[in-house]
C-alpha cells in the first residue's frame, strides 16, 4: 500500500476516533451482543442482528483507521519551507475570476477534506491545478461544470 499524506491535525483526529472506537464503541457493542444472546433464540432476535451488524462496522472502521495511520506520512504545514509555492498542507487564498469572489482553502489528505470548513483534498481538481503555483499565478481548473480560473492571492503555511 502506498503512503498517505495527512496533516498533523488530521492524524490526531484519526487517532482520537480509533481510541474512541476501541475503548468505548467496541466494549459497548460486545455488551449489547451479550444482552441480546441472553434473550434466547438468536434466529429471530433483531437486537442481536443489529448489534452484530454494528460490530462489523466498528471492526471494519478500526482496521481502516489502523491501515491508514500505519501508511500515513504526517506533514506539519507550519514547518514547510516551500518558497511560496502551493504544496500539500498549504492554505491558499484565491480569487475566483469568474465569480469575482475570494475563497480560502487548505490542501489536505483525502480523509480530512471538508469543503464546508475550507479543506480540499489533494486529489481534487482544484488542488491538482494549484500545486506548485505561486502568488500571482492563475490556475485553470477543469471541473465537471467547465473550466474555472483562480488567481493565487496568498500562500500560507499554518
Amino acid at each position: 500500500m502506498s503512503t498517505i499524506p495527512i496533516t498533523v491535525r488530521g492524524a490526531e483526529l484519526m487517532k482520537q476516533e480509533l481510541h474512541r472506537l476501541k475503548s468505548v464503541e467496541r466494549p459497548a457493542v460486545i455488551n449489547a451482543i451479550a444482552e441480546a444472546r441472553a434473550h434466547g433464540d438468536l434466529s429471530e432476535n433483531a437486537d442481536y442482528d443489529a448489534a452484530k451488524e454494528r460490530q462489523g462496522f466498528i471492526e471494519g472502521r478500526i482496521q481502516d483507521l489502523e491501515g491508514k495511520l500505519s501508511n500515513a506520512v504526517v506533514i506539519d504545514p507550519a514547518t514547510l519551507d516551500a518558497e511560496g509555492r502551493v504544496v500539500f498542507g498549504a492554505t491558499v487564498e484565491l480569487d475566483d475570476l469568474a465569480a469575482d469572489a475570494k475563497v480560502v482553502y487548505q490542501i489536505v489528505g483525502d480523509d480530512e477534506a471538508d469543503i464546508k470548513v475550507g479543506k480540499i483534498s489533494i486529489s481534487s481538481p482544484i488542488a491538482r491545478a494549484l500545486i506548485n503555483k505561486v502568488e500571482g499565478d492563475v490556475a485553470e481548473v477543469h471541473a465537471p461544470a467547465g473550466v474555472r480560473e483562480y488567481e493565487v492571492l496568498a500562500v500560507r503555511y499554518v
